[in-house]
């Protein structure tokens, strides 16, 4: 991994995400450009809707990198609540245990969103270190596109697990859900 000692990375709640949410939607825009053009689950007012639930979450976090004033990139996320939802849509059997959310285990990461022209420096993982560097759970989720062959190598060589196929909303796509067990 590269180190960047010039990426500036700033931590928000829910307020922070509201006042900076032209900038967050205007990344994925630009990321996700032919899927918000031809995808209605990527439409930027279904991902704002999606937002804005993230950020009603217990421990809801969005960490945002810049180089100068130019926003890099970011990552977002939550608490799993009790009881969550989050693991509904699995399509692979795993031990119901693994499954189990109690409000204080598992941190899900919604998004690791880096602009094309800063891939490959090592800018995703500062994000993601940067996420889970203060948080209290024990393990931490996401989901990945299975096809997105360098994002899937780059979790794996951080020590993310596939648990199985996750389809987390009837419109999705079906995503490898992912576990990290955190040093805590």
């Amino acid at each position: 991994m590269s180190h960047h000692p010039d990426l500036r990375i700033t931590t928000h709640d829910a307020a922070g995400l509201a006042a900076h949410m032209d900038d967050v939607l205007a990344t994925f825009a630009e990321v996700y450009a032919h899927e918000v053009a031809t995808d209605p689950f990527f439409s930027l007012a279904r991902y704002g809707e999606r937002l804005n639930a993230y950020a009603s979450r217990a421990g809801f976090s969005l960490v945002m990198g810049y180089l100068g004033n130019e926003l890099v990139g970011y990552a977002l996320g939550f608490r799993l609540p009790a009881g969550s939802g989050w693991w509904s849509g699995l399509q692979d059997h795993v031990d119901p245990e693994m499954l189990n959310e109690d409000g204080t285990r598992t941190v899900a990461i919604c998004e690791i969103m880096v602009r094309e022209q800063f891939r490959r420096r090592g800018y995703a993982r500062r994000l993601h270190d940067a996420f889970l560097h203060d948080r209290t759970e024990s393990r931490a989720t996401l989901l990945v596109d299975p096809t997105n062959t360098p994002a899937k190598a780059a979790y794996l060589s951080w020590g993310w697990q596939r648990l199985g196929g996750v389809r987390p909303f009837a419109d999705s796509p079906t995503y490898d859900g992912m576990l990290l067990t955190l040093g805590r």
